[in-house]
């Protein structure tokens, strides 16, 4: 009897060692992934270099390896064409004009062009302080309203008021929202003012990445610059000459910006004067996609697509000696999730079918998925909702789960369950300043109607977990010590993991498509499809 006793009490010791070597087993799997794409063989990753192509290529094998089949017809790549441009900045200057006055402006320093939008070569406008820039009629909020901006460059602060629910608030500081209003309210060129509580960097490794060639879509209707002549960046800390003969001062604006409140529009006392030297080429790259048939009949020409951006900075400036920005949480760890819940899924195969998609150009602008989202390599209306992974930060034990979109669709109550499931909090954004919802892939989805979400390891605010993110962002984010040699939690990976591939089965096997709930304002796009 004794024996029979100390056995039962064994029996729960040894099954979570059991549990325990497997998660171990799972997360250094993961890592070794991880580390492979973030290994100086392919250069950082960066959009149409030879090192993602052959990123991509390594992908592709492993794909292969699992049984997932072509997701591009008898291909794994889908081209994306792109227009190029490469500032040439020793040829090109930024003044500030006001009567006889020139203020000479350091590129670098003070500002530096911003080439999502086409400069023309001279341009010479006038400046307006337009607030946040931002037109929102369905929160009655509009910054653009009654302003002169016919021949203008506006000028903006990066952010928006704290009035506006946090998605919404994002979603209009969007290049697809903001331009297309400046452009219609005449305005001829933007310049941003970034938000010192909004920046993720210090403003050197920002100004840093200048150099780098800067993308768009070549192909019709994704331009949305289109009739703008100028982008500009500013520095915070050297914005005060900006306002200078205005009556207003950077720090006022600032100060008010601080506390979510809107902000006075005015015209400032300076022309903006640039001559701007680029060159340009045009070049393509593939997103990698592949897929993994769903088990039911009726529901396999559906597909729930899980995506992560392959790609990264590349080789760059270099910071204490090492130029290549190996991108190893941003975001070989997505893409190592790809290949950990397709194995997971592999095994039995959910209802519906998946589609892995691991894109490119996302560090250009959300490029590769907006493509892919627009013109998808299976049919639009099969697509029924995308769970994004991007730079989830497994850095620490995973307790809390930030679900970047819960409370706009029927995906939260799967996200939910899942997460009951397995013992953890799903949280909000607990950092809406930093426009999170619209900066990576899913909202190329939410743009064309499909419900999605993205993941990040949450924390309690004033939590060890918290400084351990912000200690990372402060040293690693778009750096290159973000690579295979640094701390990181493998038994939380190999959890998260599990938590998205059961997220992912249980959207697949509900005989119900997601849908977005019927008070959230990206309803309209499901809508307009």
């Amino acid at each position: 009897m004794r024996r029979s006793v100390r056995l039962v009490l064994l029996l729960p010791l040894a099954l979570a060692a059991v549990l325990a070597a497997a998660a171990d087993s799972a997360g250094a799997r993961w890592w070794r992934a991880v580390s492979e794409l973030a290994s100086d063989r392919y250069q950082g990753r960066a959009a149409a270099t030879e090192g993602y192509r052959q990123a991509s290529a390594w992908l592709v094998s492993e794909f292969a390896k699992l049984g997932l089949k072509p997701g591009a017809g008898s291909s794994f790549i889908q081209p994306v064409p792109f227009q190029a441009r490469q500032i040439q900045e020793a040829a090109s200057s930024l003044t500030l004009v006001r009567g006889g006055l020139q203020e000479v402006l350091h590129l670098g320093e003070d500002a530096y062009f911003s080439l999502g939008v086409d400069p023309a070569p001279d341009f010479q406008a006038p400046a307006v302080f337009a607030g946040y820039g931002l037109s929102i009629p369905e929160a009655g909020y509009d910054d653009l309203a009654g302003l002169d901006l016919k021949g203008k460059i506006a000028v903006v602060l990066r952010g928006g008021p704290s009035s506006i629910p946090p998605a919404l608030r994002a979603h209009a500081q969007t290049s697809r929202e903001r331009l297309p209003a400046l452009r219609r309210a005449g305005a001829v060129g933007i310049a941003y003012i970034l938000d010192p509580k909004g920046m993720d960097l210090p403003w050197e490794r920002y100004a840093a990445l200048r150099f780098e060639p800067a993308f768009t879509l070549a192909a019709p209707g994704f331009d949305d610059a289109a009739g703008l002549s100028l982008a500009l960046t500013i520095n915070p800390a050297r914005a005060e000459k900006w306002f200078e003969g205005s009556g207003h001062t950077a720090a006022e604006i600032l100060d008010l910006a601080a506390e979510g409140k809107p902000l006075p529009r005015f015209h400032l006392a300076w022309s903006v004067r640039a001559a701007v030297s680029l060159n340009r080429w045009q070049t393509e790259c593939g997103n990698v996609v592949a897929v993994l048939p769903g088990s039911d009949p009726t529901l396999r020409e559906e597909y729930v697509v899980v995506s992560a951006h392959l790609d990264h900075q590349g080789v760059s400036t270099p910071v204490n000696g090492d130029s290549v920005y190996n991108g190893a949480m941003d975001n070989a760890t997505g893409v190592a999730s790809l290949l950990e819940i397709a194995r997971a899924l592999k095994a039995s195969p959910p209802r519906r079918s998946v589609l892995f998609l691991a894109v490119t150009a996302e560090e250009k602008g959300l490029l590769g998925s907006r493509y892919f989202a627009a013109q998808p390599t299976v049919p639009r209306s099969a697509i029924v909702a995308n769970i994004n992974l991007d730079m989830y930060l497994p850095l620490h034990p995973l307790r809390i789960l930030t679900a970047l979109g819960v409370e706009e669709s029927t995906l939260g109550a799967s996200v939910r369950a899942a997460a009951r499931a397995a013992g953890v909090k799903v949280q909000t954004d607990p950092e809406p300043q930093r426009n999170l919802f619209i900066r990576s892939d899913q909202y190329s989805f939410i743009r064309e109607g499909v419900p999605a979400l993205s993941f990040k390891f949450g924390f309690e605010k004033g939590s060890p977990e918290e400084q351990i993110q912000r200690q990372w962002l402060r040293q690693r984010y778009h750096a290159p010590s973000d690579d295979a040699a640094q701390p990181v939690d493998l038994a939380a990976a190999a959890r998260f993991n599990r938590l998205m591939a059961d997220i992912v089965r249980r959207v697949a096997n509900d005989p119900a498509r997601p849908r977005w709930n019927p008070d959230s304002f990206f309803r309209r796009y499901a809508s307009a499809q």
